[in-house]
């Protein structure tokens, strides 16, 4: 079944209004997205056409366009082809960075652990000279980073993971792991401060990184998926002892 068509009147009951000279695609996209969200443009409903809405908001043709690409980037509009732009939701979809912000740490790690493991296999298989000195490069700026506090010596962790995932030289992954960072680096923080590992062990997993250098530098891909996924099973270490 198709979706009801509901064109509404030009002058609509809440007028859209001129704006003002400043980011106008901005303003323009918040003005129909209001329209839109307040239910004055019900789901179903087809949009004016660019001109009109031009001329209701005071702008070019060409800004009330890119306002309508950004309504659509939020999933709120869809245009079809020969029939004009349509509204397909009243909210719009959270992105997946927000989605990220608000994620538990222990949800975020297990992504990590898919992503990590299979970017490792990858990189022992694609690797170049260039990646292994990089990566080789991380690893001694992790343990540069020993001598330093958990956040500095964490950011050099994740640089040095960040290495291994450019090496297998695809772009989503990369991509995945960059935006799911922030979040890890929080946690990870965290956990260090509560486990204390670094006080006895301050280049605490050293030699799973080490023996990961080698696996990718020898082309040796499951090893390379296996190391990664023993040491991201328990990142730091058992929990320092009490005494």
């Amino acid at each position: 079944m198709k979706p009801a068509v509901l064109d509404l009147p030009v002058g609509d009951p809440v007028p859209l209004g001129a704006l003002r000279p400043s980011p106008l695609v901005e303003q323009a996209a918040q003005r129909l997205r209001e329209q839109i969200t307040g239910g004055h443009w019900p789901v179903g409903t087809r949009l004016p056409g660019e001109t009109t809405l031009a001329k209701e908001l005071g702008v070019g043709r060409s800004t009330v366009r890119e306002a309508l690409r950004a309504l659509a980037g939020a999933g709120l509009v869809r245009p079809r082809q020969g029939a004009g732009v349509f509204v397909v939701a009243t909210e719009p979809a959270e992105d997946w960075p927000a989605r990220l912000r608000r994620a538990a740490v222990t949800d975020v790690y297990e992504v990590r652990m898919a992503v990590e493991v299979h970017a490792a296999r990858l990189a022992a298989r694609r690797r170049t000279p260039k990646d292994v000195t990089a990566i080789r490069a991380a690893l001694q700026g992790r343990r540069a980073a020993s001598a330093a506090g958990d956040a500095a010596f964490v950011d050099a962790d994740i640089a040095f993971h960040a290495a291994v995932v450019a090496a297998a030289h695809n772009p989503v992954l990369t991509d995945l792991f960059t935006e799911f960072t922030p979040v890890l680096r929080e946690g990870l923080v965290e956990l260090l401060s509560l486990t204390g590992v670094r006080a006895h062990d301050p280049d605490t997993g050293d030699a799973a990184h080490e023996a990961l250098v080698g696996a990718v530098a020898d082309g040796d891909a499951e090893t390379a998926a296996e190391v990664l996924r023993q040491e991201l099973e328990d990142p730091f270490g058992p929990p320092a002892e009490k005494g």
